[in-house]
């Protein structure tokens, strides 16, 4: 399923249930082998974007761990455009939440999930490094 939603990205077709879909380029955290993840995004301003660690609810996804090991090896494509390096920074506090509400309204399917978790999803803004 990753593999065919790269392939989407890459033909200029980063959409997935109603969400725009970017690759994340990273490496992990262990094998320090390249990861390549498709991931829904949310515009920040001009020139950053707004990813969330969900993970089905339960626990931060790999690449979340892999992005925070690695931070200075991170990588975005969008559709139709080459691969940025980006640095992630974690939002939390009074950063995390105005970016959460953005996400929220955006797709409420995420609040909901949310809503079901008993642990507060990473909210991680992506800028051009």
């Amino acid at each position: 399923m990753n593999a065919r939603m790269n392939r989407k990205v890459r033909r200029g077709r980063g959409k997935f249930m109603g969400m725009d879909v970017l690759v994340l380029h990273t490496v992990g955290h262990r094998s320090g082998q390249p990861r390549e993840t498709p991931v829904a995004w949310f515009p920040d301003g001009e020139d950053a974007w707004l990813i969330v660690a969900s993970g089905g609810g339960s626990q931060h996804p790999d690449w979340h761990v892999n992005l925070m090991a690695h931070p200075d090896q991170a990588s975005i494509e969008l559709p139709s455009r080459d691969t940025v390096p980006v640095t992630p920074q974690r939002l939390d506090g009074a950063d995390r939440g105005p970016a959460w509400q953005r996400i929220a309204t955006a797709q409420p399917r995420i609040a909901k999930y949310q809503g079901k978790s008993d642990r507060e999803y990473p909210v991680i803004r992506l800028t051009p490094r």
